[in-house]
């Protein structure tokens, strides 16, 4: 067999490096759909390259799981290789703009509301700012750390974290605290102790709809059945509940503090700490965008230690 031949068959047996940077996303998002939509192209799209992929490597590189879309063997060692050709188009990109340190493509982060408006968006925005061909896009809701770990880079989620199959990074504490406003303080009076608390109208998250525990009002024996309870799914709107006087509210101290629309209420006898996590499947991690994300927001939370702390 000619040179030639030769090279033209293994040409052949080369997987593309386009399909190995699509399994790549997929091992980061963990959904055909999540994939198609940062990619700007279809599930069935998506679909047909990694067959595409898996024919010419000889085996199957994805599994489905109860979590999403995980890697077989195969599909690891096919990463590694799609991470170096990120890694080396980046360093292209970055030559051809003359600032290789620039970060480029799509990060998708899903986040709590309060946490989320508060930290996590001043950190992205400066991270944004520091890199111009970064895309961003955060998703808010308050919900417990999702299981399928699909469909995001990263999560940023308060209270426990059970899973398995992801990485979770620690970023700070905060509390939860009573509040009530100035006009409610003078037309109803402030609870002595916790059992009083009972006496009044009360603003939580609503409780059916509410994924983590430990946001409600249920969640500890220490506060009694209030005798009207006000509650919503967003906390801006439990602040601006308790802004109007629809009771004493359960709020992060770190959105509240310090305003003069808001009265302490027992701060000497309650408060609740709940832990703030980055939760990424391992391939999301090694991401470099992601990386940067994490450190930015490590940034704002240790810049604003005294803001949390409340």
């Amino acid at each position: 067999m000619h040179t030639d031949e030769r090279l033209a068959v293994d040409q052949r047996r080369l997987p593309s490096p386009d399909d190995l940077l699509i399994l790549l996303t997929v091992a980061r998002l963990g959904r055909f759909n999540a994939v198609a939509e940062t990619l700007g192209t279809t599930h069935t799209t998506i679909s047909r390259r990694i067959l595409a992929l898996d024919k010419q490597l000889g085996g199957r590189t994805l599994e489905r799981s109860p979590h999403g879309w995980e890697l077989t063997q195969l599909g690891a060692s096919a990463v590694e290789a799609a991470e170096a050709i990120e890694s080396t188009l980046g360093s292209l990109s970055g030559l051809i703009s003359q600032d290789q340190s620039a970060l480029s493509g799509l990060v998708r982060v899903a986040t709590t509301d309060g946490v989320g408006a508060v930290f996590v968006t001043p950190a992205l925005v400066r991270l944004q700012q520091q890199n111009p061909q970064l895309n961003i896009e955060m998703l808010s809701a308050t919900r417990k750390v999702s299981q399928n770990r699909s469909g995001v880079d990263l999560e940023i989620v308060v209270g426990r974290t059970d899973v398995s199959n992801a990485q979770t990074i620690f970023l700070s504490n905060y509390y939860l605290r009573l509040y009530a406003s100035p006009g409610y303080a003078a037309a109803h009076g402030l609870p002595e102790t916790l059992d009083d608390v009972g006496q009044h109208g009360f603003v939580s998250y609503v409780e059916s709809a509410l994924q983590v525990a430990e946001l409600g009002h249920r969640w500890s024996s220490q506060l009694p059945m209030p005798s009207s309870s006000f509650q919503a799914t967003s906390v801006f709107a439990q602040m601006e509940a308790v802004r109007q006087g629809a009771g004493i509210g359960l709020l992060p101290n770190f959105m509240v503090a310090g305003q003069p629309d808001f009265v302490p209420v027992l701060a000497d006898d309650f408060e609740r700490q709940l832990p703030i996590w980055a939760v990424a499947r391992p391939e999301s991690l090694r991401s470099a965008a992601v990386q940067a994300v994490v450190a930015s927001l490590k940034e704002e939370v240790k810049a604003r230690a005294g803001v949390l702390a409340g």
